[in-house]
């Protein structure tokens, strides 16, 4: 099987025969042609077939309510006592309120999780994760908070008792593996999903993670998990996708998967990228605490806007904004 990379540039000197990459900032006049047994190899956008170029280059659905031709921030919030570099922050209430409401004045769409999935996690009950999570989004949704809520959940019951609170969207690390009636509540709700790459459990998913070619695994991991949520009732324009970094994988992996991500405009559907404080941040930017993680993140999620990633998911809101406003000025020379 031969995969198509798109390769994303922003250059204003554009030329006449490119495209517009995922019809967002990007564009591209040749992809990247890789080969699970052949060295990669270039090609020009003119020698693709029709198909290919509808598919690379077509503008995504709306997302949640959200148009897929800028980049949009998900704001996190953890309402846990033991995430990696929030927890217990916002874990009462009223925390979690306030801080949604700050997050609010700069993100597209808050994500709310009661269980945390970091490395070496212990699972939380369902009953523990919905008291944590569906009265604050009830809450956010009693103050007139009109923004997208995503539910970060793995547990059905979960997601269906924040969907019930007011919950838009769901975002499962697992897409839709760990527990086996979640593809069906989800199918029912018509929310949309962000399907996540990842392995193993949280407290095992770091233990000597391997892939015969990591880009090209999580990528057919991603296609055949997209296969089963539509074969499931989700239409495809209510999908979304998630490399998963950080999540089974090694320092190396996260950096091979983050330098080709525009592989995965090829499935079709908009991209997510989550690396905001995670670990291998702090070990290439010699930072051990991960809450000061944020020039790291920084550069991480602007690498991810320039290969078109539609949604990026981070816990510093208001400097992400900033970076991003200066960056899009900055390649188009108009301020936004």
């Amino acid at each position: 099987m031969t995969y198509i990379r798109p390769i994303p540039m922003t250059d204003p000197a554009r030329p006449t025969d490119a495209l517009p990459l995922a019809g967002g900032w990007c564009w591209f006049s040749h992809v990247e042609l890789l080969d699970r047994d052949e060295a990669p190899r270039l090609l020009h956008v003119s020698d693709l077939d029709a198909e290919t170029r509808r598919r690379l280059s077509s503008s995504r659905m709306a997302f949640g309510g959200l148009t897929m031709d800028r980049p949009r921030i998900m704001g996190i919030l953890n309402v846990t006592p033991d995430s990696f570099s929030d927890g217990g922050l916002f874990l009462r209430p009223e925390a979690a309120l306030m801080q949604a409401r700050k997050m609010a004045t700069g993100a597209d769409i808050i994500d709310i999780g009661g269980e945390s999935t970091r490395p070496g996690a212990a699972e939380v009950s369902a009953d523990e994760e919905t008291a944590r999570t569906a009265p604050v989004i009830a809450a956010l949704r009693g103050g007139g908070l009109d923004l997208p809520i995503s539910i970060d959940t793995r547990k059905a019951s979960v997601a269906s008792a924040a969907f019930d609170a007011g919950a838009s969207i769901l975002n499962d690390v697992t897409a839709l593996q760990f527990d086996k009636t979640m593809a069906e509540i989800a199918a029912a709700s018509g929310r949309p999903v962000i399907l996540m790459h990842s392995i193993a459990t949280p407290q095992t998913m770091q233990v000597d993670p391997h892939y015969d070619d990591v880009l090209l695994d999580v990528y057919d991991a991603l296609a055949a998990r997209l296969a089963e949520a539509i074969a499931a009732g989700i239409p495809r324009e209510k999908l979304a996708i998630d490399p998963g970094i950080g999540f089974g994988k090694t320092l190396q992996h996260n950096l091979l998967l983050l330098s080709r991500l525009s592989l995965f405009h090829n499935l079709g559907v908009p991209v997510l990228l989550g690396a905001s404080r995670k670990r291998f941040i702090g070990t290439i930017g010699a930072e051990a605490d991960a809450a000061k993680r944020l020039p790291g993140s920084l550069a991480v999620a602007l690498a991810g806007v320039a290969q078109g990633m539609q949604m990026i998911r981070v816990h510093d809101v208001a400097e992400t904004r900033q970076a991003l406003s200066l960056w899009q000025a900055a390649i188009t020379g108009v301020a936004q």
